[in-house]
């Protein structure tokens, strides 16, 4: 095995079809104030321009091009040729404020036990108009669990870890402490926000490649947590652009988000269930909200397999009001079903 250089960060960066918005990711980890990088594109089989655009940026760039197989082969590709000590992810539409690694090293610098640390995020529109300062807790349901203050050992401010903090950045907190019993509650983490030691990484694994179409990124975020210690920083290191159809989110991929998300948690409960300090009632609630948002998600696409979800997290939770309207509205004529999806429509339409 190639020994890892000391200090250096190598940024994985998948893209398919983005060379614009490639160009202005690539160009914002360039722009570092932390400047010891290796920035790796992997190209899932683009048929634009992005090859020529992001080749000739800058000597610090590797461009590797695979046929068009997913994000998640495209990750996995780019930490296979990695060289750094530590490894950080960025999606081809988002992008990093200038301070973001050189402040997060500087947090795991000041925390040597977590393995990784993760950050918020500020939602930005297609034209990278600031809309949410803080967006974690509208993405992240979890976070109604979920309160740093509360659920990690120790916090310190941002002055304390790190010497050249800028002024505006000095009353901010970070947070270390082991959150794995949290995130079996559902994902915090946003992936272009994280830095992983290397190391962390070799023990995690690769993004599981069982996980198609979206929501890989909760398992991965899980098992680095069942691993040991990780770092908060509560600022918003990165720009996430939301409201587009090609993003990862997008609401025709939200079907298996939640469906990995089910994968995820029962695949967790077998491997781990001894290592999950939560009572088999609470496992129980948070399966069956699982089997819920898939039967929300399935709901307008395919009523038997939705019908299907409801009862089966109605069996493991029997009092949720709101899954059994679900359910209960499911018998009901498909034209009426049909009637529900256009006025949820029109709300959409209203709403932009």
């Amino acid at each position: 095995m190639v020994k890892d250089i000391p200090g250096l960060v190598s940024i994985i960066i998948p893209t398919y079809n983005r060379a614009t918005m490639c160009k202005t990711a690539v160009e914002s980890v360039l722009s570092q104030t932390y400047g010891e990088v290796e920035v790796i594109v992997v190209d899932d089989g683009s048929n634009d321009d992005t090859k020529q655009i992001i080749s000739g940026l800058n000597d610090r760039i590797q461009y590797i091009w695979q046929k068009n197989s997913g994000v998640v082969t495209a990750r996995n590709l780019g930490m296979q040729m990695a060289k750094g000590e530590y490894i950080a992810f960025l999606d081809s539409d988002d992008t990093w404020l200038p301070w973001k690694l050189e402040a997060q090293l500087a947090v795991l610098r000041a925390f040597p036990t977590a393995g990784m640390v993760f950050t918020d995020m500020m939602a930005v529109d297609e034209n990278g108009v600031g809309l949410y300062g803080y967006y974690n807790r509208q993405m992240f349901g979890a976070y109604e669990f979920f309160n740093p203050e509360l659920h990690f050992r120790l916090g310190r401010t941002m002055d304390e870890v790190w010497s050249n903090c800028p002024d505006v950045l000095s009353g901010h907190k970070c947070y270390v402490g082991n959150i794995f019993k949290w995130m079996f509650m559902g994902n915090l983490i946003l992936t272009s926000t994280v830095l992983m030691r290397r190391n962390r990484q070799r023990n995690v694994g690769l993004f599981d490649i069982d996980l198609s179409k979206s929501g890989e990124d909760y398992d991965f975020h899980l098992r680095t947590c069942r691993i040991g210690d990780v770092a908060y920083l509560d600022l918003s290191s990165v720009q996430y652009r939301i409201g587009a159809s090609d993003q990862l989110t997008s609401s025709d991929l939200l079907v298996w988000i939640a469906k990995n998300d089910l994968k995820t948690i029962t695949k967790m409960v077998s491997a781990a269930r001894m290592e999950i300090p939560l009572t088999d009632v609470v496992i129980r609630k948070r399966i069956a909200q699982s089997h819920a948002w898939i039967g929300r998600e399935e709901f307008f696409r395919n009523r038997q397999n939705a019908r299907s979800h409801f009862w089966k997290s109605l069996k493991l939770s029997p009092f949720q009001a709101k899954v059994a309207v679900y359910a209960l509205l499911l018998f009901f004529p498909e034209l009426f079903i049909d009637l529900l999806r256009a006025i949820k429509r029109k709300f959409k339409e209203l709403g932009k």
